[in-house]
Formats: structure tokens, sequence, C-alpha cells
């Protein structure tokens, strides 16, 4: 990994975007039992149905995760500052989310050189899944 450098950067740069495979039943199933959350909304139909859903969808945190991702492919975990999502609409399965971040300022704070971005994911029809911000430091 090349870590960016702050002079580098310029406000209104993008991230290297990635766009996931499509959420499957198993990637649902696997996150259950990675992350202790066992809604069944997300890994049974039948339940999913009863709650007026038409399917089971993805856990939000799993979203939030594959964009945690994208900011750790592009700086160390060490370089993370602060890091928060809104969750705006629900995750289908089927759907390929798409990470993307920009830097939206360029600041100094406790003696470092620190970015801030605006992150989103959104599904292969331009519908925003989550939105949120992350502050990194960089040399």
């Amino acid at each position: 990994m090349t870590l960016p450098s702050y002079e580098s950067l310029q406000v209104g740069d993008s991230l290297p975007a990635f766009t996931t495979e499509p959420i499957s039943r198993l990637a649902l199933a696997l996150y259950c039992g990675a992350s202790g959350d066992h809604n069944p909304i997300h890994v049974d139909l039948d339940f999913a149905r009863s709650a007026g859903q038409p399917d089971v969808f993805a856990h939000g945190m799993l979203s939030m995760a594959h964009l945690g991702r994208l900011l750790t492919n592009w700086v160390p975990q060490q370089a993370l500052r602060q890091y928060g999502v809104r969750f705006v609409s629900i995750t289908p399965v089927g759907a390929r989310i798409t990470c993307r971040g920009t830097v939206v300022e360029k600041f100094e704070a406790d003696g470092e050189r620190r970015m801030r971005l605006a992150l989103s994911t959104v599904d292969q029809d331009g519908q925003v899944k989550l939105s949120g911000d992350a502050v990194i430091a960089l040399p």
C-alpha cells in the first residue's frame, strides 16, 4: 500500500472506489455468524415476509464494513481518526454496492495534518444506502 500524502491530495479528489459482488444469502448468513447479529430478518425469508418485507436484506453494519474497507484499502487503519455513517435505505439481496469517498476538507488538529472525507455506498441503480464521513491523518 502506498500511503497518499497530504500535499498530493486536494479537496474534491476521490478515493479509489470499489464495487462488491452481489450481496448473497450466503454472505448474510456468514455475516450473522461473524458479527453475532442473528436477527432473522436478515436470513429467514418467512420472518422477513411476516415483517412486511419482500425478502431478507443486508445488515446495515455489513455495508458499513464494506465502506470501512474502502478506507483501509487506501490508508492503514492507524491513520483513521473518525468514522461514522447514517443508514439511508435497505440493501436487498443481489445488490452490488459501490463504495465511494471524496476529500471535502484539509485541516490540522492535535499536531497532525488531517482530511475529512465524505463517504457513501450506492447500489447498481444509484440508490444511496449509506452516507457518512471519516477523518484520516496523513504525513
